[in-house]
């Protein structure tokens, strides 16, 4: 086990959510098709979309489930002379406006009563996200609705992409560094949905394929003051971060305001990329805390696609069942952005807790890939108490 002294940060719990329309990926598949906004592709859509690896996304556009499929939903409409590339951007951060603080305010509030804290203990609010703008923000939203204090000092991470909850972790880490009283909110919510693109392009007919909406949220506090909690169930402290940048791949994954939408370019080259960058500078940063990738128990990858994880894979050296928690938080929720490594932490504990495991495997590595070509990663131990 690392020394505490060098551990300065504890998550003492987490949450996810989703919104509560559900949509199995074939039957999304043919709403595609008869809204007629890929003609080119339409005959072979449903294939595309099983390739993604994705067997059900979750959408605040869905109406309930009792309904006829492309009656569950109005916002997308065939594509008109008039209005060729579906709704604009304003009409997408209308409904971000109407839908992200309400998701993300359930999604924290499930995480503050598993920390057992306060709603007014809590001295720092981050929140993380980057499929929407709106002023006043989360952070008011969630001000508002937890009853937290109206002195709590507030960060945005915003627009970092798919790693971006990494950041919104690193940055409590720090202000738990610094002041040793600090209690963090980390609130994440990503509305991906709002975000389907009228287009030919094959890569971004692979992003429509791949994402969805959730949210997460996690209970950042200084070590010392996590140990005299005395809390029973998990927790994980936070060891160290790393930012990788990888060379030669600046174009290859973005993420742009266009005038419908937000516009995802996600390049075939992304998991040819990783292979060949991730595994040096990874076991370099392991190697700095007296360990190696094969010393990891839990690998919490973001399943930006399976070509990704396969990537992951191979770079690392890990046996496919390795990212099995990745490959079924894809299956079961889509690719949500950034709140979606929250899931993968949640579905290893489901996992843990059908196997009967206890204090086991505990250093867990947290891999996240977002424009740039940008690598966030994480070194977590996590501490489980009975008692």
């Amino acid at each position: 086990m690392m020394d505490d002294r060098q551990v300065q940060a504890t998550i003492i719990a987490i949450a996810t959510g989703i919104p509560g329309g559900v949509i199995d990926q074939d039957v999304a598949a043919g709403v595609v098709q008869r809204l007629g906004i890929t003609k080119r592709w339409s005959k072979v859509l449903p294939k595309l979309y099983q390739k993604s690896g994705v067997l059900r996304r979750s959408s605040v556009l869905l109406g309930p489930d009792h309904l006829e499929a492309d009656l569950r939903q109005s916002f997308y409409q065939p594509p008109t002379e008039s209005a060729p590339f579906g709704p604009t951007t304003a009409q997408r951060m209308d409904v971000y406006a109407q839908h992200a603080g309400p998701l993300v305010t359930k999604t924290s509030r499930l995480a503050i009563e598993r920390s057992g804290i306060e709603p007014s203990s809590i001295t720092h609010l981050v929140t993380v996200s980057c499929t929407g703008f709106v002023a006043p923000g989360l952070d008011h939203a969630l001000i508002q609705s937890l009853g937290l204090n109206g002195n709590i000092q507030r960060i945005h991470v915003g627009f970092m992409g798919c790693h971006a909850m990494v950041n919104g972790l690193r940055v409590a880490q720090a202000i738990c560094q610094s002041d040793p009283k600090a209690v963090v909110l980390v609130g994440s919510v990503e509305l991906c949905s709002i975000h389907q693109q009228y287009s030919e392009d094959p890569e971004q007919i692979v992003a429509n394929s791949l994402f969805s909406d959730g949210s997460a949220a996690a209970i950042v506090v200084p070590s010392g003051q996590a140990d005299a909690m005395n809390r029973v169930g998990e927790s994980w402290r936070m060891v160290s971060s790393l930012s990788l940048k990888i060379p030669d791949s600046v174009d290859l994954m973005t993420w742009k305001i266009g005038d419908h939408g937000f516009e995802m370019t996600l390049s075939s080259q992304v998991p040819k990329r990783i292979e060949e960058e991730l595994r040096s500078p990874i076991e370099r940063w392991l190697g700095t805390h007296g360990i190696s990738s094969a010393d990891i128990g839990q690998w919490v990858v973001h399943p930006g696609g399976p070509r990704i994880l396969d990537a992951v894979e191979q770079a690392i050296g890990l046996e496919p069942q390795r990212l099995k928690p990745s490959r079924d938080t894809l299956a079961n929720y889509g690719n949500m952005s950034s709140p979606t490594i929250v899931f993968i932490m949640e579905e290893i504990l489901r996992s843990l807790e059908s196997q009967g495991s206890s204090n086991v495997d505990p250093w867990w590595l947290v891999l996240g890939f977002g424009p740039g070509l940008h690598a966030e990663a994480m070194l977590l131990e996590r501490v489980y108490s009975e008692t």
